[in-house]
């Protein structure tokens, strides 16, 4: 069964906070909209689906208290909290796409009384979770299509249930497979600097029962040299509308590899994650954290004082370099400039 990463119950947002695994499982109830900031702030929550979930949350909880009859004083107020949660992180466009699915929401229903409005905003939230849960799993009825018995698949950070409310995106091909009967093994890069590799897709993976061996980063060229690797599956944060794509720092590194060993390289990623409004990677925002998360492994110091630190969160991959994105609406080859156009805007 999927991991809960997200659930509305006994009225308020559950989450699993993702920092204290592998070691402990637990979770953060979120009564509040800041309690929601936090979480997708300091990575509790994290992965561009699940951002987006529960940003969606965030706003009803930001809007539950909000005492008026009126709705231009709701809309100010709801402004307020949607510009709070834009604030939280930079580039998985999925956080903005779901704030403003639920802008519209509540704008498109301005004559229903305060109440109502409310009521709406959680249900459009919950809707959003549960057309997560279903990309999720067209996602992967379509990946697992490319998995052929006895390959060696690699992936990057954490695309798995953990990063989206159900099945996962990259990880989610996987577990379809599986469920197909579909001899396979995979190898999780670590990802450095904060090893969502090695804590949570490793973790994931072991409990589906998958073959998995966690490697460090800078093995993959050397997998690759050794034929040891038939495809690569990654999910994404943004992706423009040439297929230019923003993925967890090192992706690129990953794909330019896979180019030259001729080993082909996939994304997997829901239509939301898609934003058409841009041209190319060049437009994407990179998120740059705290020099810590470098300095550090797992709060143990590992580094001297007195140096810099660079921490992009992200890089990109340009789109020379993916062989396919695997959408809910189908598989997207190239030339990706016209058939993502063709595929996801309508």
């Amino acid at each position: 069964m999927p991991i809960a990463t997200i659930e509305w119950k006994n009225n308020c947002a559950r989450i699993i906070d993702q920092t204290k695994l592998p070691l402990r499982l637990a979770y953060i109830d979120c009564h509040n909209v800041e309690c929601v900031w936090d979480a997708i702030k300091v990575l509790k929550v994290r992965g561009a689906p699940a951002i987006g979930v529960a940003a969606a949350f965030g706003v009803f909880l930001g809007m539950r208290e909000v005492k008026t009859d009126n709705f231009n004083v709701f809309k100010g107020h709801l402004d307020k909290v949607i510009a709070y949660l834009c604030s939280s992180r930079p580039t998985a466009v999925n956080l903005f796409w779901a704030l403003e699915r639920m802008r519209k929401k509540a704008l498109a229903n301005s004559e229903l009384k305060i109440a109502g409005l409310k009521k709406l905003l959680l249900q459009e939230a919950l809707l959003i979770l549960e057309e997560d849960r279903q990309t999720c799993r067209r996602l992967a009825d379509f990946g697992s299509r490319l998995i052929k018995d006895n390959d060696s698949c690699l992936t990057i950070c954490n695309a798995g249930a953990l990063a989206t409310a159900d099945y996962g995106t990259a990880l989610g091909v996987f577990y379809r497979a599986k469920e197909k009967g579909k001899r396979f093994k995979v190898f999780a890069c670590e990802t450095r600097p904060l090893l969502q590799g090695a804590r949570l897709s490793s973790w994931e993976l072991k409990k589906h029962n998958i073959n998995v061996t966690l490697i460090a980063d800078n093995t993959a060229g050397y997998l690759m040299a050794e034929g040891r690797l038939s495809k690569v599956f990654v999910g994404a944060d943004r992706i423009a509308g040439n297929g230019d794509t923003a993925n967890k720092i090192g992706t690129s590194n990953l794909a330019i590899l896979s180019y030259e060993h001729k080993i082909p390289f996939y994304v997997v990623a829901p239509g939301s994650t898609f934003d058409l409004k841009l041209a190319g990677g060049k437009d994407i925002p990179i998120e740059e954290r705290h020099k810590d998360e470098v300095f550090k492994l797992q709060s143990k110091r590992v580094a001297p004082s007195g140096i810099k630190a660079y921490n992009p969160a992200f890089d990109v991959t340009p789109n020379k370099f993916i062989s396919a994105f695997i959408t809910e609406k189908g598989i997207i080859y190239p030339p990706f400039k016209k058939n993502i156009h063709n595929v996801l805007a309508v």
